[in-house]
């Protein structure tokens, strides 16, 4: 087997993860977005939401800040350095996987599975 392929099981899990790699795309492309942003864009209720927020918050891709805006508390999140080189080494990673795997001629000498 290729060893683009085998790289598919050495991406980085924490963004792997569906829900934490939707959370992670979104905000890629902002500066910060707040918590309730993130809720309506990803569909996840609030402790889902939560939870993955916690996860990339350990491993150091996402700083969650809570501040007030007059009298209305939000949570703030924004993706660290860290989380967008992350982010951007998957991003390449998870590419070079799908372009071997997409590059592999029918007569490449790899057997389909049996059907049973």
């Amino acid at each position: 087997m290729n060893e683009q392929i085998r790289s598919i099981a050495e991406l980085d899990r924490v963004i792997h993860e569906p829900a934490r790699l939707m959370i992670v795309a979104i905000l890629s492309e902002v500066e910060e977005a707040d918590f309730l942003y993130l809720l309506r864009e990803t569909g996840m209720s609030r402790g889902n939401l939560s939870s993955h927020l916690s996860r990339l918050e350990a491993s150091l891709y996402v700083e969650v800040t809570k501040t007030y805006r007059g009298k209305i508390q939000m949570t703030l999140c924004r993706l660290t350095d860290e989380g967008r080189a992350a982010f951007d080494q998957y991003r390449v990673a998870l590419k070079a996987s799908l372009e071997a795997i997409d590059s592999r001629s029918p007569g490449s000498g790899v057997q389909p599975s049996p059907s049973f």
